[in-house]
């Protein structure tokens, strides 16, 4: 919808005028529980689109987000996108799991997909969704993402993070 009004805009102004989008929400996914996987999580969706923009651009702003909250250990691993060519699944390291965990999925946006809303043949889009329980528990050394969320989540454990408490 975001991209379609840039191409609107572009048309009607004449010109191109490069956008990042960014949006923080809940998703709900079919999926069985387990200590990595929840059937509602929260998901950190961005897109920039911009002339000249590859795979190594979308590589690097994913790599310093990351960064930014303490997650040095990812990597990249090929994976097919409809939407998007070349794709790639995001994996970060979990050192008490001991195994690298999906924390993400991420592409460039195929022509066929921006041509026909109108935006200019020469701009490209680099798009990502990032999982924030994954990376948490990560950050956090927690072995089930269940203890994020959830029944068994522990009251007194909330009470005294220095993060996230309760108001006395």
């Amino acid at each position: 919808k975001m991209l379609y009004k840039l191409a609107k805009d572009t048309e009607k102004d004449g010109e191109f005028k490069p956008k990042k989008y960014f949006s923080i929400d809940r998703v709900f996914r079919n999926e069985t529980l387990d200590a990595t996987h929840l059937a509602e999580f929260h998901q950190v969706e961005g897109l920039i689109a911009d002339r000249g923009l590859g795979f190594a651009h979308l590589k690097t702003v994913i790599s310093v987000f990351f960064k930014k909250i303490g997650l040095e250990k990812i990597k990249f691993k090929p994976a097919y996108n409809p939407y998007t060519e070349p794709s790639a699944e995001i994996f970060a390291f979990h050192p008490i799991l001991n195994r690298w965990v999906e924390i993400g999925n991420s592409g460039v946006f195929r022509p066929e997909m921006l041509g026909p809303m109108g935006l200019p043949s020469d701009v490209s889009v680099i798009a990502w969704g990032l999982s924030l329980e994954r990376p948490t528990m990560i950050n956090y050394n927690i072995g089930n993402i269940r203890d994020l969320f959830g029944h068994s989540v522990s009251v007194k454990e909330i009470r005294s993070n220095a993060i996230c408490c309760f108001q006395k």
